[in-house]
């Protein structure tokens, strides 16, 4: 397969300071076309990389290219998760509090995965994507 066959999207880095931001670039970048917008959902994020809707046509091969991907590395980090968290816990009826007090408590001990590390996980699980940094 040639270079040219190889479909590249490019997530401005600079347009991300936090976890609403991504979804807003996801959405700038990957929903083109589309007649709806990703809500910020971990499961969407999925979905949209799985092809169909959007700019990505199921397995086909996408380099992803993440400009400025340290500093959202920061601004998507232990910080900002430990308040997807919290936030989370305020709304016990839509999230389950049990869940998101154990992610919390693993953060704050130094031992959970950050957003960024969910996104990281997220994206290697689709072998047709090879993000690019």
């Amino acid at each position: 397969m040639s270079k040219e066959d190889i479909k590249e999207l490019i997530l401005d880095g600079n347009r991300i300071h936090d976890i609403l931001s991504f979804f807003d670039e996801v959405n700038r970048v990957l929903m083109q076309g589309a007649d709806f917008t990703l809500g910020p959902s971990l499961d969407a994020f999925n979905d949209v990389l799985h092809g169909g809707y959007g700019v990505i046509r199921g397995n086909e091969p996408i380099r992803l290219k993440w400009l400025n991907f340290e500093k959202n590395k920061e601004d998507m980090g232990v910080a900002a998760t430990i308040a997807y968290y919290r936030a989370k816990l305020e709304q016990p009826e839509t999230f389950n509090p049990e869940w998101a007090q154990m992610k919390l408590e693993e953060l704050e001990r130094g031992e959970g995965q950050t957003y960024m590390d969910i996104l990281l996980e997220i994206i290697g699980e689709h072998p047709n994507i090879r993000l690019v940094v």
